[in-house]
């Protein structure tokens, strides 16, 4: 705004989770490290909800909503049961089960059985949908049953996740099991041990113009027939690991920019920042851009970025060595505290990941306050994409920005060519694990 590492266990861990290994255990008992959603004997943590939009829960008054919440919980009671052997049964009917409690970046466990012709789903996010129906129905089989259960159902056609990688169902009346990573709007899946989907994105179903939400409620599909679930097992992914899944490791091609020791390779404000605990920080009070010695034309940048307090800097695109870089540059995309309350006024093209004063980007995706963040950005012709925490916030052609805040003109956003760096505001924002690969 204008005016690494983890130990090697915890690292062995991750990679265990992220290849499905860890084994989900039985009888409704969790397995180390998780919560069990669902005990077995009664549905606590868990309400009946008749499916809809979530935004617009937050419209409806109080007493509309309350009013809704119980219609939504005797119907779910009329067709919810636990049986003796500890299974959760749904009929094929009534509100969809729902977890009280929302969730954004998770791995988490669930078995299923199904009947003859069945058809049901889990939504993430409260967002349609992880498909399972009946493999072996030739009535579905141009809807794509036949292809087997776990595909993002509701992508758009063509586009990855929508159908599983491979048949992976069990005979009908036997129990499978899925395995489920979702981090950002990627989500991977394993259904009985083999990857059916592997980090796809899942499409906003509500309003496909928006990214998916950041957190939301995980629920049931009732459509039509009998389903049994048991073994739901969640454990909540903490940013770090959160970010190591996202990033893995940087593909053939990338560079690293920065040694983790001090400013070689850098110029511009250099007095104006220093290396702390192996990332660049902008000093309290300083400011300047701080920029690659080489140029870039096209590229794509991983970085990851860790915000104090009401925090501001930004990331200068195609600078030229001097001048502001918001306006001399093609751009300055933001790394802002956005939802601090100094902020409250913000112009939406001035909310983090925006093109300062040209394009806004989506907002609700930072990590807290003095959690690190990752993102990685693609310059490509006249086109930026920025992806933070796993979610695309701004996809946009800057050729084709005709409005400005504040009626100001951004001479340098036609620019070809430029240096890659920081614009610092002041604050003392932290960098580090930044990584570079021309296109």
């Amino acid at each position: 705004m204008r005016s690494l590492s983890i130990g090697c266990l915890a690292l062995g861990l991750l990679t265990l989770a992220w290849a499905g290994h860890l084994p989900a255990q039985e009888n409704n008992t969790a397995p180390k490290g998780f919560m069990a959603l669902f005990n077995g004997k009664d549905l606590s943590n868990w309400h009946g909800e008749e499916t809809m939009d979530p935004r617009k829960f937050k419209q409806m008054s109080e007493a509309d909503l309350q009013a809704k919440r119980k219609a939504d919980q005797d119907n779910a009671l009329k067709h919810w049961r636990v049986d003796a052997n500890g299974d959760l049964v749904n009929d094929g009917d009534g509100a969809y089960l729902t977890t009280d409690k929302e969730f954004g970046d998770i791995e988490f466990y669930i078995d299923w059985k199904m009947v003859p012709k069945g058809d049901s789903g889990i939504y993430l996010r409260a967002t349609p949908q992880i498909q399972i129906w009946d493999f072996t129905d030739p009535q579905k089989f141009s809807l794509g049953a036949n292809k087997g259960s776990g595909g993002l159902w509701n992508n758009t056609a063509g586009n990855p996740g929508k159908d599983p990688l491979v048949l992976a169902d069990k005979k009908l009346g036997e129990w499978n099991r899925f395995h489920i990573i979702q981090v950002g709007d990627k989500t991977t899946i394993r259904l009985n041990d083999k990857l059916i989907v592997d980090k796809a994105p899942l499409e906003n179903y509500w309003d496909r113009k928006l990214p998916l939400f950041p957190r939301g409620s995980i629920q049931l599909q009732t459509h039509g027939g009998e389903m049994r679930w048991k073994n739901i097992f969640l454990r909540e992914i903490p940013a770090e690991e959160a970010n190591q899944l996202l990033r893995g490791k940087d593909p053939e091609g990338f560079v690293s920019l920065f040694n983790g020791k001090d400013l070689t390779g850098w110029a511009g404000a250099v007095d104006n920042y220093q290396v702390e605990e192996a990332a660049i920080m902008c000093k309290p009070g300083k400011g300047g851009a701080l920029h690659t010695k080489d140029e870039y034309q096209d590229f794509i940048v991983r970085v990851e970025f860790q915000l104090p307090a009401a925090g501001n800097n930004g990331l200068a695109i195609r600078y030229p060595g001097q001048g502001d870089p918001a306006y001399a540059g093609m751009c300055e995309l933001q790394v802002l505290d956005t939802e601090h309350p100094n902020y409250k006024s913000l112009d939406p093209r001035q909310a983090h990941g925006s093109a300062y004063g040209m394009a806004a980007a989506h907002r609700g995706y930072l990590r807290p306050v003095g959690e690190w963040n990752y993102e990685q950005v693609t310059v490509k012709g006249s086109s930026i994409k920025v992806e933070l925490n796993g979610v695309t916030i701004l996809d946009t052609d800057l050729s084709k920005i005709t409005e400005y805040m504040a009626n100001t003109p951004h001479p340098g956003k036609d620019r070809k060519s430029g240096f890659f760096g920081f614009a610092g505001h002041g604050d003392p924002v932290k960098f580090r694990n930044i990584s570079l690969k021309k296109l």
